[in-house]
């Protein structure tokens, strides 16, 4: 089932790309491909990226109801329910759009590392063999995931001790591309063209949120 409506889907619609819009250059098949499923997925990505930012926001407010009914875990739990229904904000809903997209971000992901790409031209740009690995693109994925991490973070608020949730998030953005790194020097080039591509999407998406959402 996943092969037959997922996997076999993406891969044929990369050969399509290949052959009609990107002038027979497997990479910018990639590159189109994502941007596609960006736009594609753009509202999901844009709730759980609201609601993580709203959540940043109420970090003090937040912090203020754990500390005020610390020895009231019921009353703590209303406060905070009441807090995410004046905000119509939802703690899980980022969680929750990850699932709705991780089998099509999994079956991309298969199709780029074992598509069967025989008699297509994997040079892209006539430069970058994407079956080998290559360092260059690696770097350049690590460097825009950590960018994209950055643009999460709120700005820090002097005199306020940072909540568990943003500390783990400042750790994140150096954990990340450190990752980036680790994984991406074992895998073809492609894996890497289809990750920095995710990631620039990823920041232009992040940067019109952070301007628009306003709480």
């Amino acid at each position: 089932m996943f092969k037959t409506y997922l996997y076999n889907p993406i891969y044929d619609f990369v050969i399509f790309l290949y052959n009609n819009w990107a002038f027979h250059d497997l990479g910018i098949a990639i590159i189109l491909l994502t941007l596609l499923l960006r736009l594609v997925l753009f509202p999901l990505f844009y709730k759980g990226a609201k609601n993580q930012l709203i959540l940043q926001k109420l970090q003090p407010e937040i912090q203020k109801i754990q500390h005020d009914h610390k020895d009231n875990k019921e009353k703590q739990a209303q406060e905070m329910m009441g807090l995410y229904k004046k905000y119509k904000v939802n703690p899980l809903s980022s969680f929750l759009i990850i699932l709705i997209q991780l089998p099509i971000l999994i079956a991309l992901y298969q199709v780029i590392l074992s598509g069967d790409f025989s008699g297509i031209n994997t040079l892209f740009l006539g430069l970058i063999n994407l079956k080998t690995k290559s360092i260059f693109i690696v770097g350049l994925a690590a460097l825009a995931q950590y960018y994209q991490g950055v643009l999460t973070l709120p700005p820090a608020v002097k005199g306020r001790e940072l909540s568990q949730p943003e500390k783990m998030g400042r750790y994140m953005v150096y954990f990340g591309p450190v990752f980036t790194l680790f994984i991406l020097t074992t895998l073809p080039s492609a894996v890497g063209l289809y990750w920095l591509a995710t990631s620039v999407f990823s920041i232009i998406q992040q940067i019109y949120i952070n301007k628009t959402v306003k709480i």
